[in-house]
């Protein structure tokens, strides 16, 4: 091969992205690695302490770790990695496991960029990831929707109207808005779709419209319970169907 040639070689070799996957159980750690390895070199560590450490020596671009660890948990790491100067705030994925609504809502307030329920989706994590290492822009896809939406503040409940939809929050038209960053409930239920979902919500940035129109308010759910977050990712990604047919064709 000439010069010129391998030189041409080599500048079409764009460099892998680095995943590290951080989990206390091997076979989750397995699987991660598994179903993330086409989306760059995945590194493994199995806790948050070691996790801290290989971040130092590897500078990942993304990280993706169980909420529910010994020692550093995941919500703890998160923050630490994410408030390192060193480390240049790397997206982070959380997994969480147990169901408990307020394992989610610390994964929310500790900066994780996704969350995701355990058992792990392969589609959903894969998706995330080149999302992310894509640098897209912060905030997960959204799915149009028009659904009554019941907020409630304390004492007082009025209703909304549901305009878009991720499985991290949604955007609701209401007559009365309140503003960022108050904390309500809501209570809604998924289009052609049984499943209730209900949840504690922070308001991340309200709008005011002219008299006779609708103002909004964009929420990020906080509180919700694996069953409630599982419906709603699968929700979310089935609407989306060249989303997950370019997954399935590239696994």
């Amino acid at each position: 091969m000439s010069a010129r040639l391998a030189f041409a070689s080599e500048a079409l070799v764009q460099p892998r992205h680095t995943i590290l996957v951080v989990d206390d159980a091997p076979l989750m750690r397995e699987l991660g690695a598994l179903f993330l390895a086409r989306a760059g070199r995945v590194i493994t560590a199995a806790n948050g302490e070691e996790a801290v450490a290989v971040a130092h020596l590897e500078a990942p671009d993304l990280i993706v770790a169980d909420v529910c660890m010994p020692g550093i948990d995941g919500a703890t790491l998160c923050r630490i990695l994410k408030q390192d100067p060193l480390l240049g705030a790397p997206r982070v994925v959380l997994l969480a496991a147990t169901g408990d609504a307020d394992e989610r809502e610390r994964a929310v307030r500790a900066g994780a960029d996704d969350v995701l329920p355990k058992p792990i989706d392969r589609v959903a994590l894969l998706d995330s990831a080149r999302r992310l290492l894509a640098n897209a822009p912060r905030g997960l896809p959204r799915v149009p929707i028009s659904v009554p939406i019941e907020i409630r503040l304390r004492h007082d409940a009025w209703d909304g109207l549901g305009r878009n939809l991720s499985r991290g929050g949604v955007f609701v038209e209401s007559k009365r808005i309140v503003p960022p960053p108050v904390e309500l409930a809501l209570t809604m239920r998924l289009p052609e779709s049984d499943a209730l979902v209900a949840s504690t919500a922070q308001v991340m940035w309200a709008r005011e419209q002219p008299r006779g129109q609708l103002s909004g308010m964009g929420l990020r759910f906080l509180a919700l319970d694996r069953s409630a977050a599982r419906a709603l990712s699968e929700w979310v990604e089935e609407r989306m169907p060249h989303r997950r047919s370019q997954m399935e064709e590239s696994a």
